[in-house]
């Protein structure tokens, strides 16, 4: 997710390394867990597409699926879309780099909405075993563990999900949403935010600390992102599989686990529920108060697909769609 792939990099120290160079997992599974992904995806609406054309009366929706993170593949991208790219009224972003700044500034002031910054810190609030095995893998993130202590869980859990190589290349934050926002600028077309970052915070901070931090012991050995998942991960994407990179992480999550399958679900129900159901009923809001316009709704592609995805969603709204070039 965008916003917090760039507070993860505003919080944390950047150094120069070589970029995330892994393999593609697909190739190598097994048999088994190819036939799971497939039934997976059997039912899930609109798997594929990373650029939809949404379409009712003289409104015209284009939606892009956006990865986060860097990848040169995308250039050739964002020049095939430029026909399309420069005729619009308006671009939506999960959240505008301007607001995102003005985000940071005030971090600066207050870290409350990501750090706990009175009362007990993590190291007293979990057991000497488990902050053990967390602040050990967090250090090969480069993040020490006085800092990480005083981290909230949600947060943590998120950067979990980064691997070590990710989180050390200088240009990993330069992903589609950047390249879109240097676009709009470039073009002074008008930017807006589909959400506001402190009700984004306030989603994440909804649950009590002590259950913040039983969800991330327990999910914690699912959520460690590693180069090989980066890899497939912008390989799917540049393939326009977004509903695959979502399934193939459940997949690999439940193994990756410990856990039950019944266990595993309920974690993953509530990561789902957070970062992905809640969110979209929310843009929605502002997506269909967008009348006789044509726009870019630039997104996380993880958000399209799926009975809550914009794309069903839009289509139960009454709105027809074609999927389009990318």
């Amino acid at each position: 997710m965008r916003l917090l792939t760039l507070l993860t990099f505003l919080l944390l120290p950047i150094t120069v390394h070589a970029a995330c160079e892994g393999r593609d997992l697909r190739p190598g599974m097994t048999p088994e867990t190819r036939s799971e992904l497939q039934k997976a995806l059997a039912d899930v609406p609109f798997p594929e597409g990373n650029h939809w054309i949404a379409t009712k009366g003289d409104t015209v929706l284009h939606l892009i699926g956006t990865m986060h993170t860097f990848d040169a593949r995308m250039e050739p991208v964002v020049e095939r879309l430029t026909p399309v790219l420069s005729q619009a009224d308006a671009f939506y972003f999960e959240v505008t780099q301007d607001e995102m700044s003005a985000f940071e500034q005030g971090l600066a002031k207050d870290l409350s909405p990501v750090m706990i910054t009175s009362g007990p810190t993590l190291i007293d609030l979990m057991a000497e075993e488990d902050w053990a095995v967390l602040s050990g893998a967090l250090a090969e993130r480069g993040i020490p563990s006085w800092m990480a202590a005083k981290m909230r869980p949600w947060f943590l859990s998120m950067m979990l999900g980064i691997p070590p190589c990710l989180m050390q290349d200088p240009d990993a934050k330069y992903g589609m949403d950047a390249r879109l926002t240097d676009f709009a600028v470039a073009h002074d077309i008008p930017q807006h935010s589909l959400e506001q970052v402190e009700d984004l915070m306030a989603i994440f901070n909804s649950h009590p600390l002590e259950e913040q931090i039983q969800s991330l012991v327990r999910f914690s050995g699912a959520m460690q992102g590693s180069a090989d998942e980066v890899t497939t991960m912008a390989n799917a994407y540049i393939e326009e599989s977004h509903a695959e990179i979502i399934q193939l992480a459940r997949l690999q999550g439940l193994e990756l686990s410990g856990l039950s399958p019944e266990e595993f679900n309920a974690e993953w129900d509530r990561f789902e529920q957070q970062l992905l159901i809640q969110r979209n009923a929310n843009w929605m809001r502002h997506i269909l108060e967008i009348e006789d316009q044509t726009v870019v709704i630039a997104v996380g592609a993880g958000h399209l697909s799926d009975t809550y995805g914009l794309l069903n969603q839009l289509q139960q709204a009454g709105y027809s769609l074609t999927r389009a070039p990318f």
